[in-house]
């Protein structure tokens, strides 16, 4: 995959160790851009309004604007964004919420973190089957 057809990531959370670990997950695949982090809310939306990312990785509890409000926030501008919020937090509450506000994809981090890289995977082939190269060469 050329850089430009690579799956543009924003991954948004306050703790550094599960940024490291969220980085160390995404360098697995080759064509997976990070395009930005960010530790808070504030700037996570505005890194999702600047780079416009295939996929965004936000964590729940954040300072600033939490989760939920930076999802919020970015489907009133953008609803073609994969959006998946992870959380320690594993009440059947905040999965609701999350759903409702229009989240693709709840993980909790204690139970869940190793489906973030299924999910990458996913996204990848669907940004593949819809790239209009990509069906050219498969035509071929």
């Amino acid at each position: 995959m050329k850089n430009t057809d690579k799956l543009k990531v924003l991954i948004a959370d306050d703790s550094t160790l599960i940024l490291e670990r969220l980085l160390e997950i995404l360098g697995m695949f080759d064509d997976v851009e990070v395009v930005g982090m960010a530790g808070n809310g504030m700037d996570a939306l505005a890194s999702l309004k600047k780079y416009k990312p295939d996929l965004a990785i936000v964590d729940f509890k954040m300072p600033g604007l939490n989760g939920l409000e930076v999802l919020s926030e970015i489907r009133k501008e953008n609803k073609n964004m994969v959006f998946m919020l992870l959380t320690f937090y594993s009440s059947a509450q905040y999965r609701h919420q999350a759903f409702e506000s229009g989240t693709d994809y709840f993980f909790t981090k204690s139970d869940d973190f190793d489906q973030v890289s299924d999910v990458v995977a996913l996204c990848i082939r669907r940004k593949q089957l819809f790239d209009p190269e990509y069906l050219m060469k498969l035509a071929n």
